[in-house]
């Protein structure tokens, strides 16, 4: 099991709750911090002195006050952090839960586990870091099934191409024009309207914005 955890969590109830969640795993040498400037700080402060820690908690949001800091969340923290040091096993703890973001954090950053801050989140913090330790990727069960459904959707040649003009800064009004010069059918709005609106509805999307910013993600245009 890990030795030596870094907790970086600015609520101090899901903080204490970390803890102890450590605590019952066994885990005694645990540092926790309140501010991600402090986290890295103390992570590169322990591998210059040959004892690095094993793993890092954090959270992905962190709420701004008198004490101003370089870092402003978990992600900045993350993408710092694995440059210097890209063996530190990471696990984000968070209420985040927007699948894209969340798929992104393992593409990008290369982060081992996520965890939804949700009901019963010690047990699956527990499971994460039992998942991790073992060289494994985790991500909560709810998160993975809803993964799952949007992996599965099966994007149309057409679903690409006005997800691509939209990616382009063309209006979505503009698009019809645009195919009926290019000889793509259908062309009419009312068409590209319920493309779009499928699409956000399986993917769990509100604004054409998240929609093409999840299909950038996953490489799909």
């Amino acid at each position: 099991m890990f030795e030596k955890v870094l907790i970086a969590e600015d609520h101090e109830s899901a903080n204490i709750s970390v803890q102890k969640t450590l605590k019952d795993l066994g885990i005694e040498n645990v540092r926790h911090v309140y501010y991600c400037d402090d986290a890295l700080t103390w992570l590169r402060n322990a591998f210059r002195n040959d004892q690095p820690y094993d793993l890092l908690i954090t959270d992905l949001f962190f709420e701004e006050d008198y004490q101003k800091q370089q870092l402003l969340g978990g992600k900045e923290l993350i993408k710092a952090i694995k440059k210097e040091q890209p063996q530190l096993k990471v696990i984000v703890f968070s209420a985040e839960g927007r699948s894209a973001n969340i798929e992104s954090l393992f593409k990008e950053l290369s982060i081992d586990g996520y965890v939804r801050k949700a009901r019963n989140d010690a047990q699956t913090l527990r499971q994460a870091i039992h998942a991790v330790y073992k060289g494994h990727r985790y991500i909560s069960p709810d998160l993975r099934q809803a993964i799952k459904e949007k992996n599965s959707y099966e994007f149309t040649s057409f679903d690409i191409t006005i997800i691509s003009l939209l990616a382009q800064g063309m209006r979505q009004k503009d698009i019809p024009l645009h195919l009926q010069q290019n000889h793509i059918k259908p062309s009419g709005l009312s068409s590209i309207e319920k493309r779009l609106n499928l699409m956000k509805e399986v993917l769990g999307f509100t604004k054409n914005e998240q929609l093409v910013a999840y299909c950038k993600d996953m490489d799909i245009i």
